[in-house]
């Protein structure tokens, strides 16, 4: 058993125990041929290796469920978002079997989608979902291939600041539901991402040091979020009329699953246009920075993995910087022009006639004449 590289591929090379020489090009990725070689091996030797050459066809809803159930819901926070892409997906190709699926249909549900008015962000969510699908069902013996390998995604502006005025905070608060309104109230006081909230659970919350700690983020680091007294007081009152383990539940004592829907109604009630739910964690952000808390900090509250992610935030308030170079004034020392010695010396010799030893060495100001 062996791992080559051909061309631009990698290739893995087994035998079975019936002594049938297997070969099979993974891709671009080393690590992830030596991977699947490992998992055939012990498969082989457990002997529950499937042959995918002689294996039953897939269709494509079971195994979008086996590949949300096995993937997304154990390695994602975000997983809620996974099971609205893979609907998106099955609603547009039925429940077709994986192999039936080709390089043009793809193509094809990228078109539908931006001509039901999805952004090209949005667009590239769906695919890089269905990608994953696919290589996952490569790697667990399911697909031999996959048609996503020349698929490529839009182009994307991720520099995007939009963020609610004070105005629009209050008409969306307005109208939210209750269940909706307390995860919108946190997510613009912490800067929290959606699947970040609605896996929130109270054995997260620290609220003897006001902190919130997040182990399953975008980023897989974990982050401790500060609480203000607006969040700290909101998810008391929730945890005094709790009896669930996560903290955002339904009226009726369910845990939140989804708020996609509610969301988009609240918004057109609310007369909100192009504003997403992710928008709030930039409206959390721009909001720390035009009232002058450094980009640092707010880089380390919403947990950005490089200070460039945050500087799209920069040019929103040039107040504190005006208040930084004033901190200057004060710590050097202080330079005088011409016209300010010239009138410190006609004080200084006024002074002196009057009999006043005591010279005030602080520059006066100027009296109208």
């Amino acid at each position: 058993m062996s791992v080559y590289k051909r061309d631009d591929n990698w290739w893995i090379d087994y035998y079975l125990r019936t002594g049938k020489r297997k070969r099979k090009k993974i891709g671009a990725s080393k690590k992830q041929a030596e991977r699947i070689l490992n998992k055939i091996k012990t498969e082989i030797v457990e002997n529950t290796y499937i042959d995918v050459d002689n294996a039953p066809r897939v269709r494509l809803k079971a195994f979008s469920d086996r590949f949300l159930t096995s993937h997304c819901k154990v390695n994602k926070s975000s997983w809620a978002n996974d099971e609205i892409l893979l609907k998106q997906i099955l609603n547009f190709f039925g429940d077709v079997y994986l192999d039936e699926i080709t390089p043009e249909m793809v193509e094809n549900l990228k078109a539908h989608r931006l001509s039901l008015g999805a952004k090209k962000a949005t667009v590239n969510r769906v695919i890089a979902c269905l990608r994953t699908m696919f290589n996952k069902a490569i790697e667990w013996g399911v697909s031999k291939d996959t048609p996503m390998k020349r698929i490529k995604l839009f182009k994307e502006d991720n520099m995007r600041t939009r963020y609610l005025t004070k105005e629009e905070i209050q008409r969306l608060v307005d109208n939210c539901p209750v269940y909706l309104k307390n995860i919108v109230i946190c997510a613009l006081n912490t800067g929290m991402r959606r699947g970040e909230l609605l896996n929130l659970k109270w054995v997260d919350i620290d609220f003897r040091n006001k902190f919130i700690r997040l182990t399953r983020t975008k980023t897989k680091t974990q982050r401790m979020v500060p609480m203000n007294t607006i969040v700290e007081r909101l998810l008391l009152n929730l945890k005094e009329r709790s009896t669930q383990e996560h903290a955002f539940c339904y009226n009726n004592g369910r845990r939140v699953i989804s708020i996609e829907n509610a969301f988009n109604k609240a918004k057109k009630n609310a007369e909100i246009n192009d504003f997403k739910f992710h928008d709030l964690r930039h409206s959390a952000a721009s909001y720390l920075v035009m009232n002058g808390v450094d980009l640092n900090t707010v880089k380390e509250i919403l947990g950005h993995t490089t200070i460039n992610m945050t500087m799209r935030y920069s040019h929103l308030s040039q107040d504190h910087k005006l208040r930084a170079v004033e901190t200057l004034g004060r710590a050097v020392v202080t330079v005088q022009s011409p016209e300010q010695k010239e009138e410190k010396d006609k004080i200084l010799y006024l002074s002196q006639l009057v009999g006043n030893k005591e010279v005030n060495n602080s520059v006066p100001v100027q009296s109208e004449a």
